[in-house]
């Protein structure tokens, strides 16, 4: 039986799997990634799918789905292993007693994965708690134990990993706090779901049972029966612009290093692309998520073109309606738009 792409990411598009290896285990990984270095046979590492999509030609080289799945707690600090499930390092860290990853609840992929993207959510992202991680060097084969400030963080879901093949993440701690209450809840919807004011905080479990319920809301937790997750979650990243264009003037604005960060769905949805929008579009297999328009959906059927010819539709509406051009936020491999 030939293994597709389809069968490993969340999108559920994709072609064929040369060779597909699954190491169990931290020491597997390493050993896969050493013997890949003297070969001439492609190398694609991949965690949960949940940010990835490929092209119809699939990967003709072999493929590593990282599956260590191991994690340990030990006083404030949680270490996981590179293919650790991320929202059951999430709910293990709370039932220890540990605050800090509770807004980080119901995002799918792996625990390797949240350093790569810097994975954000209601006001956390990864850099604020993590506290070290192990990276492979492809280049010097190196094992390397490193600080944050050696990952690239700072500007919206950048690091120094995105894009690159050159690093492998092998595992990750997070320094957490043990406590009854979560930090301060800056985000209105959420506030207003735990039923305090914003800047209020929450015991740490009412906090994750809130996200998981206002991202269930949205379509942002992974179910097989329902279309609007079959996605990668935000397919486009917001934009962080150094000149926000009189034609974008009414568009909420938020800091970031780099210049002012605009929310990509408000763009979408402000250039003529509803939630939902795409059910009647092209042969109807692809449409932007009922719940939620940064999310580019497979209603069933799609295959990876049609992802990219959708998708290059949305960003050249917005380009047109407000002379930004959007980027994509997931990972592109043999394919594009």
């Amino acid at each position: 039986m030939t293994i597709t792409f389809a069968d490993l990411t969340t999108m559920r598009v994709g072609g064929p799997v040369g060779r597909l290896r699954v190491p169990e285990t931290t020491p597997q990984l390493v050993e896969i990634l050493r013997e890949s270095r003297g070969s001439d046979d492609p190398l694609l590492v991949m965690g949960g799918g949940s940010n990835l999509v490929v092209g119809d030609i699939g990967w003709h080289g072999t493929v590593v789905k990282v599956a260590s799945s191991e994690f340990d707690i030990q006083g404030d600090q949680v270490t996981a292993a590179a293919g650790a499930v991320w929202d059951d390092v999430v709910s293990a860290s709370l039932d220890e007693g540990l605050a800090g990853l509770e807004a980080l609840s119901g995002i799918p992929g792996s625990a390797g994965g949240t350093p790569v993207q810097n994975v954000g959510a209601f006001g956390t992202v990864t850099a604020d708690v993590l506290e070290s991680l192990t990276v492979y060097d492809r280049q010097t084969d190196c094992l390397e134990r490193w600080s944050p400030d050696r990952c690239g963080f700072g500007s919206h879901r950048q690091s120094v990993f995105k894009r690159s093949g050159r690093w492998v993440v092998v595992d990750v701690t997070f320094r957490l706090r043990r406590a009854s209450q979560s930090r301060s809840i800056e985000y209105v919807d959420l506030a207003k779901k735990l039923d305090i004011e914003v800047g209020g905080t929450a015991p740490p479990s009412d906090v994750r049972d809130a996200v998981l319920e206002l991202r269930r809301s949205r379509g942002m937790v992974l179910d097989p029966e329902d279309h609007d997750t079959w996605s990668v979650g935000s397919f486009f990243v917001n934009p962080v612009l150094t000149h926000v264009p009189d034609s974008a003037a009414g568009c909420p604005r938020y800091f970031d290093v780099k210049g002012t960060k605009l929310p990509a769905a408000w763009l979408i949805e402000h250039a003529g692309f509803p939630r939902g929008y795409g059910r009647e579009w092209g042969n109807g297999t692809v449409a932007l998520s009922s719940r939620h328009a940064l999310a580019v959906t497979n209603r069933g059927g799609a295959t990876a073109a049609d992802v990219m010819k959708f998708a290059a539709h949305v960003r050249d509406g917005v380009e047109a309606h407000f002379g930004i051009r959007l980027g994509p936020e997931c990972d592109l491999v043999n394919c594009s738009f």
